[in-house]
C-alpha cells in the first residue's frame, strides 16, 4: 500500500515537472517569435500609419487613476507627437456605464493633445485577441504599432503574427509597485501558455 502511494506521488511529481517545463517552453516560444519587434525608445520606432492601443480600466478599484492606463496613453501620445503614427485605434470594453474607449479618447484629446479626428474607437475589444482581430478585419489595419506594457505586448504580437499582421510593439512604462508587478506578470505568464495552447489546437481564445 505504501509503495503504491509512493509510486503515485512520484508519477504526480513527474507530471508536474513536465507541466511546468512545458509552460516555461511556451513562454520562451512567444518571446522568441516576437524578438526584435518591441521598442522602448521612441527614436528607434519605425513609423507606421496606425497605432493600436490595448484597453485597460482607467481607474483602479480605489477610484484613483490606473497607472497602466495612464502610461499607455502617454506612450501613444509620444508616438503621435514624434510623427510615428497618423491615426490611432483605441480598443477596449464598452458596457453599461463603462466605456474604456471613450476614456482613452478623452485622455488623448485633453491630456495628450491628440486631434480627435484621428482617433478610432473599437468598443468591441473585449480581450487582447479580439482587439487584434478587430484591428485587422474591421478596421483593415495590418501594419500597426501595438501599445501596451512590454509584458503584454509580447502576447499581443504573438496573436498578431498568427493572424498575418506585420505588427510592432511600443512598450509603455511598466508599473513597478510590487503587488501590481507580480500579479500582472504572473497572470501574463499563464496567459501566454493559454495563447500557445489555443494556437496549437487551432482554437480562438476568449481572453
Amino acid at each position: 500500500m505504501i509503495k503504491a502511494i509512493t509510486n503515485i506521488l512520484k508519477t504526480a511529481f513527474r507530471l508536474l515537472e513536465v507541466g511546468i517545463l512545458l509552460m516555461i517552453l511556451a513562454n520562451f516560444w512567444v518571446v522568441a517569435l516576437t524578438s526584435g519587434r518591441t521598442y522602448t525608445k521612441i527614436s528607434k520606432v519605425p513609423p507606421r500609419d496606425c497605432a493600436l492601443v490595448l484597453g485597460t480600466s482607467p481607474k483602479m478599484r480605489s477610484g484613483v487613476a490606473n497607472p497602466y492606463f495612464t502610461a499607455r496613453m502617454d506612450a501613444v501620445g509620444t508616438l503621435y507627437h514624434h510623427g510615428k503614427i497618423k491615426k490611432i485605434i483605441v480598443s477596449g470594453e464598452k458596457s453599461k456605464n463603462y466605456d474604456e474607449t471613450e476614456a482613452m479618447k478623452n485622455f488623448l484629446v485633453y491630456n495628450e493633445g491628440v486631434p480627435e479626428n484621428i482617433i478610432i474607437k473599437d468598443p468591441k475589444g473585449f480581450n487582447t485577441h479580439k482587439s487584434i482581430l478587430n484591428c485587422k478585419n474591421t478596421y483593415n489595419q495590418k501594419n500597426v504599432i501595438i501599445v501596451s506594457q512590454g509584458f503584454h505586448n509580447l502576447r499581443a504580437l504573438f496573436f498578431a503574427r498568427n493572424n498575418g499582421m506585420n505588427a510592432l510593439g511600443f512598450d509603455a512604462q511598466d508599473v513597478t509597485k510590487n503587488e501590481s508587478f507580480y500579479r500582472n506578470h504572473t497572470r501574463e505568464f499563464l496567459a501566454r501558455d493559454l495563447a500557445v495552447f489555443y494556437y496549437i489546437l487551432g482554437i480562438s481564445p476568449e481572453e
